[in-house]
C-alpha cells in the first residue's frame, strides 16, 4: 500500500518517502564546534554509546533451515503408543481395530427431510445425488445434504416399513455439514417423542443412546446447528445406522509446530500392517479450526475431503506429501499447506477403499516440514529495526516473518485452484497474498508486502515479476488484473490504482529505472484510459459506470457511486505517476497528473467531506458511514487539510475504537459486522496519517493493539488477514492466519516512526524525519542499491534530541529534527546549522515542529543535536 503526505513532499513520489523505511543512514547530534551564540550541548557521542548493544537477532523468527521438526505433541486419541516418537524420539505407534458390521434398516426404509439440495456435478462432472435416501441407502460415501444454509431447523426423518427396536441412533456425518446441536425423536403411533437432545457435537460419527429401548417405525432427527465448515453451514448426514454404533476409536496424534509454516509435510514410516492402514492429515493454523478436516484446503474447491490421504507400505518409507493421488484416482493428497498444528490419524475415507482402510497398525518415527518460506535467519536481513519498546521490535520482525512465509516460487500445484495457473509466472518468486490460501498474488497486497520485503530482505524480483506479469496482462481498454486469478479476469476497481502506487514505490526503492522504461505504457494507459472512462460529472471515480456495477475492491465490498477511498487512491495514483513520470523526463505527463489530482482533490472536498461528523464519508450514495480505508488515504494522499485531517482521527478513534484494532467502518450499514471488523491492510494508512501528523503516540497505541492482539492468541507471531468481532477470525476457518497485506507495521516503524524515506529512485535522494513519540530511542538499517542507510536517534528532556545518520556514497538527503514546538539551537557535526531563529548551514528551515536541514551528503556520518534556547 502506498502512503504519502503533503507535510513532506519530494520529487518522485510524496507517499513512498514516507513510508520508507531506515537502513543505512545515521544522524547523530554532536557538540563539537560548539559556538558562543549557544550553551555547548551535551556529548552526544556518550548519548549514543550509552545506548544498549544492538540485539535485534533475539526478534528473528525465520530459518534458513528448509526442514522444520515439530515442537511437541499437542495430543493423542485411541490407541497410541510413545507419542514422542514423532518428534524423533523412537518410534510412535498407531493401532485401531476393524470396525464390526453396521446394522442396517429393514428392506423398503425411506427417508424425507425438510429441503435438500440440487444435483450438480462431481469431480467427474456425473450429477451428484443429495437426496435424503441417501442417509438410509448403506452406502457412507453418499449423503443427504440441506438445501438452506445457515437456516434452521433442518430436520430428516426415517420410515421404516416395519418397527425396529432401537436403543438409539448413530449418525454419520460429513466433515462439511456435521450437526452441532440436534435432537431426535421417535414416533409412538399418536406423537412424536424426544429421545435425546445433543448439543456441541463436533463428532464426524455420534452415537446417541436412548433412555430405554424403543420400538418404532419413524425417526426424527431435527438440526439446530452445524458446525461451520468452508462450504457453509448446511447438514450433512451420510448415514443413521439403526442402533448404537461403538467403533474403536480412531488413533490420532497432533502436533504443534510452534507457529506457522509452509511447506511440504514430511513423514518417515516404520512400516505398516499388511491389511492396508491408511493415514489422514488435517491442517489448521489455529487449534479452534483443528478437527478431522483441515481449516482450508486447496481441494475444498473441487468438494474434496479436507485431508490429505497416504497409505504407508508394509516396509519403513519417507513420504513427502505431493499434490496427486497414490492409487489411481484413489488416497489423494493435496501437497503444500500453510499451518501450525497438524492431526496425523490412521484412517481412510470410505472411497478409498481397498488402497487405504481405516483400521490396522501404523508405525512413524519422525515428521517434518520441507519448508517453501524465503530464508529468515538473521543472515538473510539486510534491513532492520530496533527502538526501547520491546513489543515495537517483536511485531517489526514478526511482520517480516509472515512476509518470509509468503515470499515463494509461483508453482501450479501450490496456488489458487480457481484457473489461477500462469505459464508467465510459473518458476519465478513472487509474494502471494497468504501462506495458506489464496496463494496467489494480488497486486493489492504486493502495495503493502512489497515494502515489508524492501525494507527487511530486499528481494525485490519477488514483487517486480508480479508487477510486470499484470502489466504484461492489461486489458485493452487500460484496466490491469489485480492477480492471475480466473485468468487474469477478477473485477476488481482499485487494484490498478494499487498496481501504479506499487511501480512507483518498487522504482523508489530499487532504482530499476529500466522497469520504468519498459511499463510507464502501461501506467499511462491505466490513468489516461481507463479511469477517465468511469469518472462522473463531478469529476470523481463513480463505480458502477461503464459497466462496472459488479466490480468488487480490496474486501469485495458491495459500494457504489463516489467512493472516498478509490478517489483519495485515484489522487495518490496520480501524485505518484507523476513524480515517476519526472524522473523519466516526461513533464508534461507529470504536470497534467498533477493537475488532475488537485482537480480530484477538489472534488473530494467539495462532494464528500462530512462537516457534521468531521470525517470523509465512505459514499456519496446510501446510508451514512465513514470509512478508515478512505479517511486514511485522503490525509495520505494530501486531500485533507490539516484540520480536516485532525478532525477525521479524531472521528476515527471515537467511533471504531476496538481492544483489537481499530475497525474499517463506524457502523455497520456496509456489512453487518463494518464496526467490528479490522483489517491491518486499511489500518496502516491510519496509522501513518497519525505517525505523519504529529499524533505518533496515538499511531504506537493502536499498533499495540492491533498486532498486540494478533501476537497474543493463537497461532501468534504472524499477521492475520482480517478480525471479526469480539477478535475472532473474521472468515472463520477459511481465514489465513499470516497474509502480507498485514504486515504495515514494518514500513509504519521504519519509514515513519524510524523516519526514513526514499525520495528518488533507489534512494539517490532520501529524508530522514523521525516520529519518536513515547519512544525513547530506535536505530535501523534500510538497503539501498548504494549501501546501507543507517538511522540512530535519542530522545533526551526537553528539546534535547540526537541523531545520527550514516548515509552510502552517492547520495543525498533531508533530515529533520523534532522541535517539540520549543525554540531550539541545532548542530551539525558539532557546528551551528540552526542559532534558535535562523540559518547558518545546510539551508535550514524551521516549520511544523522540525528543523530542517538540506542537502545533507551521504559518505560519511553526520551527527545532529538539538538543544533548548
Amino acid at each position: 500500500m502506498r502512503l504519502v503526505s503533503k507535510l513532506r513532499p519530494h520529487p518522485l513520489n510524496v507517499l513512498a518517502c514516507l513510508a520508507l523505511s531506515v537502513t543505512s543512514t545515521v544522524v547523530a547530534l554532536s557538540p563539537a564546534g560548539a559556538d558562543r551564540r549557544a550553551s555547548p550541548p551535551p556529548d552526544a557521542a556518550k548519548i549514543l554509546a550509552g545506548l544498549p548493544p544492538a540485539d535485534w537477532h533475539r526478534y528473528v523468527q525465520g530459518t534458513s533451515h528448509r526442514e522444520i521438526s515439530p515442537v511437541r505433541v499437542v495430543s493423542t486419541t485411541g490407541d497410541v503408543t510413545n507419542p514422542g516418537g514423532v518428534l524423533g524420539a523412537g518410534t510412535t505407534t498407531l493401532r485401531r481395530e476393524a470396525p464390526q458390521p453396521r446394522p442396517v434398516w429393514p428392506s423398503g426404509t425411506t427417508a424425507t427431510a425438510s429441503s435438500y439440495h440440487e444435483p450438480n456435478g462431481g469431480n467427474d462432472g456425473t450429477p451428484t445425488s443429495y437426496e435424503p435416501g441417501n442417509a438410509v441407502d448403506g452406502d457412507a460415501k453418499t449423503f443427504w445434504n440441506d438445501a438452506t444454509a445457515d437456516t434452521y431447523p433442518a430436520w430428516l426423518q426415517i420410515t421404516s416399513p416395519t418397527p425396529v427396536k432401537l436403543p438409539g441412533i448413530t449418525v454419520l456425518s460429513n466433515a462439511d455439514g456435521v450437526p452441532m446441536d440436534f435432537t431426535v425423536a421417535t414416533w409412538n403411533g399418536t406423537d412424536w417423542v424426544t429421545q435425546a437432545t445433543v448439543t456441541g457435537n463436533t463428532d464426524v460419527q455420534r452415537a446417541v443412546t436412548f433412555p430405554q429401548e424403543v420400538e418404532t417405525g419413524q425417526v426424527r432427527i431435527t438440526v439446530t446447528k452445524d458446525q461451520p465448515s468452508s462450504k457453509g453451514d448446511y447438514t450433512r448426514i451420510n448415514e443413521v445406522y439403526p442402533g448404537v454404533v461403538s467403533d474403536p476409536p480412531q488413533a490420532s496424534v497432533t502436533l504443534d509446530f510452534g507457529k506457522v509454516v509452509v511447506g511440504y509435510p514430511k513423514i518417515r514410516f516404520g512400516g505398516a500392517s499388511d491389511d492396508h492402514p491408511g493415514v489422514r492429515l488435517a491442517f489448521s493454523e489455529t487449534r479452534q479450526y483443528l478437527t478431522d478436516r483441515s481449516d482450508f484446503a486447496r481441494s475444498d474447491f473441487s468438494g474434496g475431503p479436507g485431508t490429505d490421504q497416504y497409505a504407508p507400505p508394509g516396509k519403513p518409507t519417507t513420504w513427502t506429501d505431493a499434490k496427486g493421488c497414490q492409487s489411481g484416482t484413489k488416497v489423494c493428497a493435496d501437497g503444500l499447506h500453510g499451518f501450525r498444528y497438524l492431526k496425523i490419524s490412521l484412517d481412510a475415507l470410505a472411497s478409498d477403499a481397498p488402497a487405504a482402510e481405516p483400521y490396522g497398525t501404523v508405525k512413524i518415527k519422525g515428521v517434518a516440514l520441507d519448508s517453501t518460506a524465503l530464508d529468515g535467519g538473521p543472515g538473510a536481513y539486510k534491513g532492520w529495526f530496533e527502538s526501547s519498546d520491546q513489543s515495537l521490535n517483536r511485531y517489526w520482525f514478526n511482520a517480516s516473518y509472515t512476509n518470509e512465509l509468503v515470499t515463494d516460487t509461483f508453482r501450479p500445484t501450490d496456488v489458487e485452484p480457481r484457473n489461477a495457473d500462469s505459464p508467465s509466472l510459473d518458476g519465478r518468486l513472487v509474494l502471494h497474498d497468504g501462506a495458506k490460501r489464496d496463494r496467489d498474488p494480488y497486486v493489492g497486497d504486493v502495495a503493502v508486502s512489497g515494502r515489508t520485503d524492501y525494507l527487511t530482505h530486499a528481494v525485490p524480483q519477488a514483487a517486480r515479476n508480479v508487477l510486470a506479469d499484470l502489466a504484461d496482462h492489461q486489458r485493452a481498454d487500460g484496466w490491469i488484473p489485480p492477480a492471475s486469478i480466473n485468468g487474469y479476469t477478477l473485477p476488481l476497481f482499485d487494484y490498478p490504482l494499487w498496481w501504479v502506487t506499487s511501480s512507483s514505490d518498487y522504482v523508489l526503492y530499487t532504482g530499476d529505472i529500466g522497469y520504468a522504461r519498459t511499463y510507464y505504457p502501461n501506467l499511462v494507459k491505466a490513468l489516461d484510459g481507463w479511469y477517465p472512462s468511469v469518472t462522473d460529472s463531478h469529476g470523481l471515480l463513480s463505480k458502477g459506470l461503464n459497466g462496472t456495477s459488479g466490480y468488487g475492491d480490496y474486501a469485495f465490498l458491495p459500494r457504489t457511486g463516489e467512493v472516498t477511498y478509490y478517489n483519495a487512491l485515484y489522487v495518490q495514483a496520480l501524485k505518484d505517476a507523476a513524480g515517476l513520470a519526472r524522473s523519466l523526463g516526461h513533464t508534461a505527463d507529470a504536470g497534467r497528473w498533477e493537475q488532475r489530482a488537485g482537480t480530484v482533490a477538489t472534488a473530494i472536498n467539495t462532494y464528500l467531506w462530512d462537516a457534521g461528523s468531521g470525517a470523509y464519508l465512505d459514499s456519496g450514495t446510501g446510508a451514512v458511514r465513514h470509512g478508515q480505508d478512505g479517511n486514511g488515504l485522503a490525509i495520505l494522499a494530501g486531500v485533507a487539510s490539516s484540520g480536516q485531517a485532525a478532525a477525521a482521527l479524531d472521528h476515527l478513534a471515537k467511533t471504531t475504537a476496538q481492544p483489537y484494532g481499530n475497525a474499517f467502518m463506524d457502523n455497520d450499514t456496509l456489512v453487518s459486522d463494518g464496526s467490528e471488523r479490522v483489517y491491518a491492510f486499511t489500518s496502516y494508512p491510519e496509522i501513518q496519517a497519525r505517525f505523519l501528523t504529529g499524533r505518533a503516540d496515538s499511531a504506537i497505541e493502536e499498533i499495540k493493539r492491533l498486532y498486540g492482539w494478533m501476537t497474543n492468541h493463537d497461532p501468534g507471531i504472524t499477521d492475520w488477514e482480517g478480525i471479526g468481532s469480539g477478535g475472532s477470525l473474521y472468515e472463520g476457518a477459511y481465514t489465513s492466519m499470516a497474509h502480507g497485506w498485514s504486515t504495515g507495521v514494518v514500513p509504519a516503524l521504519s519509514n515513519d516512526l524510524l523516519g526514513a524515506v526514499p525520495t528518488g529512485p533507489g534512494f539517490a535522494t532520501w529524508t530522514v524525519r523521525p516520529h519518536p513519540g513515547s519512544v525513547t530511542w530506535a536505530r535501523g538499517q534500510l538497503p539501498t542499491p548504494h549501501g546501507a542507510l543507517r538511522v540512530t536517534w535519542v530522545q533526551g528532556r526537553g528539546a534535547a534530541f540526537t541523531l545520527k545518520v550514516d548515509a552510502p556514497s552517492g547520495t543525498s538527503g533531508d533530515v529533520a529534527v523534532p522541535t517539540g514546538g520549543k525554540r531550539v539551537t541545532v548542530r551539525v557535526d558539532g557546528k551551528v546549522a540552526w542559532d534558535g531563529d535562523a540559518p547558518h548551514a545546510h539551508r535550514a528551515t524551521n516549520a511544523d515542529g522540525y528543523i530542517t536541514l538540506h542537502g545533507v551528503s551521504g559518505g560519511r556520518s553526520h551527527t545532529v543535536q538539538t538543544i533548548a534556547g
